[in-house]
């Protein structure tokens, strides 16, 4: 398996699933008492047919925590990790005129990583849907980046550098309403480019006013933290549920400030907060946090101050919603120094938008927010070739480790529904000579961003993950997901497979999902058959008794919507759209919209 993991391989192989040896979706009743011999292949077989060798972890050099420690893994030659809330940004000097000189360095390790998330081919999956815009005047989508009225930094950053080549359906809606001054709740199918959606245009329109806006910052050509540091006033927050999309999110915004003034800084629970705190003392014009972390620092008023926000996104809103952080968002949201000016501007992005979304949206938006949706509220797309066997629970290791071993080598993420799971499933493929590691919640910070960065770099292309790695987590070329067990509806449900799935097959790329099912998950067993009769992926037999019938609609209970209070918000009826009358058609620049004065409805 190459580092580069070109996906040609697995994509061939995607149009084959059925024929996939020694990988059964025999029902249960129909398997033999005792399990058949596991077929383990020798360590020269896994290398001929591209598996790379295991990973051993030196987990003292992750969980070196003192002083004392981490002097004694210096004194054996063993470099401490770095942490990602560390990695190198573009650092402005005060000498730079309006755009800063190009850091050819810099620049390679931003923006052409071998290991990169490259564009696909097959855009259909995500230009085939209805676009549902409402609230206040309508706006012409961005058909393009170079039509969007973009700084020119930011252009070259995004089709130069990044290789951003058109739109997708929420950037082309969502960065005029930005652009334009207007708080947005935008819902969208996972992998359809909604952090570049509001990243894209805020950075934008900071860039060439940040003199205007910003705090005064060190130099940091000659920077002391003993006199220099600064305490930290962003002018962009950026919430989010988990610590890996965070640092996510912080190098997408590491590579979209590029050249320009503004520093983005990254906060985090599980790791250093004096670390941190370093960095935001150096400036910080883009914070992305964790609600806990956040909500931790605007108590240090010496560290933290809100007083120049302008930008407030709330991303992935309906887990944090539907979480336990409540309690911090609206500290967040309202606590502390904040900016009251009207000048304020709030972004809310959301697989669903729930009750509780719908609330923070009317208490802190202005009555005319736009709204934005691409296709059902809580859907998937169809580049996710999408499997479901029939794996007693007695059978999935063995089965596991078959259809790995049976597909081309791709990075491939495998989710349990516990640590302890993990760990067990991490152990097994790991005796049996796999490049596997795991993530789960009982890891460190330290051994979380290895595993993520091993993941990512190829040492170790096979994940074993809890739900941590559910939400918004975009690794290049990951070209498999497995369920290994299925979410159970009380945790998660249909919308945790989803976003799992969503893992795969990003930007215009091809993956394959395959999922083992047992009577044991038959409270997923009717949304699950519904999803795969609306994206028409093949149908195994033991879930025909959940099937929905032909001649009627397929209805979901996304909890978008479904409540009266829905048509109080702003006028929509059940569906989440206000009423329309007769549809125009207009071309634009190659690609089709319907649309109607009352709602702008819009096919891709």
């Amino acid at each position: 398996m190459s580092s580069t993991f070109d996906t040609t391989d697995m994509a061939a192989a995607i149009d084959n699933v059925d024929n996939v040896d020694n990988v059964s979706d025999t029902p249960a009743a129909e398997t033999q008492a005792e399990e058949a011999p596991l077929n383990v292949l020798s360590i020269q077989e896994l290398r001929d047919r591209g598996f790379v060798p295991r990973h051993e972890y030196n987990y003292a050099e992750y969980n070196a925590t003192t002083r004392e420690a981490r002097e004694g893994l210096t004194a054996e030659g063993i470099e401490e990790p770095a942490w990602l809330s560390s990695a190198a940004r573009y650092e402005w000097c005060g000498d730079f005129g309006d755009v800063g000189p190009a850091n050819e360095e810099l620049e390679k390790q931003l923006f052409r990583s071998e290991n990169a998330m490259e564009k696909g081919e097959d855009w259909n999956g995500f230009t085939q849907f209805e676009v549902a815009v409402e609230g206040g005047e309508e706006l012409p989508p961005a058909t393009s980046f170079e039509n969007a009225g973009l700084h020119p930094v930011m252009l070259d950053n995004v089709i130069r550098l990044c290789k951003y080549e058109k739109t997708t359906p929420i950037q082309a809606y969502c960065m005029p309403a930005i652009l334009n001054a207007r708080d947005v709740v935008a819902i969208a199918q996972t992998g359809s480019g909604k952090t570049a959606a509001y990243l894209i245009p805020i950075i934008s329109r900071l860039m060439g006013q940040a003199r205007k806006f910003a705090a005064p910052r060190p130099d940091p050509s000659n920077y002391n933290p003993a006199t220099d540091r600064v305490r930290a006033e962003p002018l962009v927050i950026i919430i989010v549920p988990a610590r890996e999309l965070a640092a996510q999110i912080f190098d997408e915004a590491r590579r979209l400030c590029y050249r320009s003034m503004l520093r983005p800084c990254v906060i985090y629970g599980g790791g250093p907060p004096r670390d941190q705190i370093a960095e935001l003392q150096k400036g910080c014009d883009i914070l992305i946090a964790t609600p806990g972390r956040m909500a931790d620092f605007m108590d240090r008023t010496d560290v933290l101050s809100l007083n120049r926000v302008k930008f407030t996104v709330i991303d992935e809103a309906d887990e944090l919603m539907d979480g336990d952080w409540e309690e911090d968002i609206q500290k967040i949201l309202s606590g502390g120094d904040t900016n009251d000016d009207a000048d304020h501007l709030y972004f809310m992005f959301s697989a669903t938008f729930p009750k509780e979304a719908r609330r923070l949206a009317k208490e802190y938006m202005s009555e005319d927010y736009v709204r934005i949706r691409v296709g059902r509220a809580g859907s998937t797309h169809s580049n996710i070739t999408q499997r479901v066997l029939m794996v007693e629970d007695y059978r999935k290791d063995n089965c596991l480790y078959d259809l790995i071993t049976s597909l081309p080598p791709s990075r491939t993420i495998i989710f349990v529904n516990s640590k302890r799971k993990a760990e067990m499933v991490d152990d097994f493929l790991y005796n049996k000579d796999l490049p596997v590691t795991s993530i789960h919640a009982d890891r460190t910070q330290r051994e979380r961003e290895d595993a993520l960065r091993a993941f990512r770099n190829g040492t170790t292309p096979l994940l074993v993950a809890t739900g941590v790695m559910a939400r918004g987590l975009d690794v290049g070329s990951v070209g498999h997901v497995i369920n290994y067990d299925l979410p159970s509806a009380t945790h998660g449900g249909i919308q945790e497979y989803v976003h799992r799935i969503g893992r795969t097959a990003r930007i215009g790329n091809r993956g394959l999902a395959t999922s083992f099912y047992n009577d044991r998950n038959e409270d997923l067993a009717e949304d699950l058959a519904k999803i795969l009769v609306e994206h028409n992926q093949e149908f195994p037999d033991f879930l025909e008794p959940f099937k929905p019938a032909e001649d009627e609609p397929i209805e979901w209970d996304d909890k978008t919507d479904d409540e009266e209070e829905a048509n109080d918000d702003a006028g929509y009826d059940a569906n989440g759209s206000t009423p329309v009358g007769g549809d125009e058609a207009e071309e634009s620049a190659g690609w089709q919209a319907t649309t109607t004065e009352d709602d702008g409805n819009a096919n891709w």
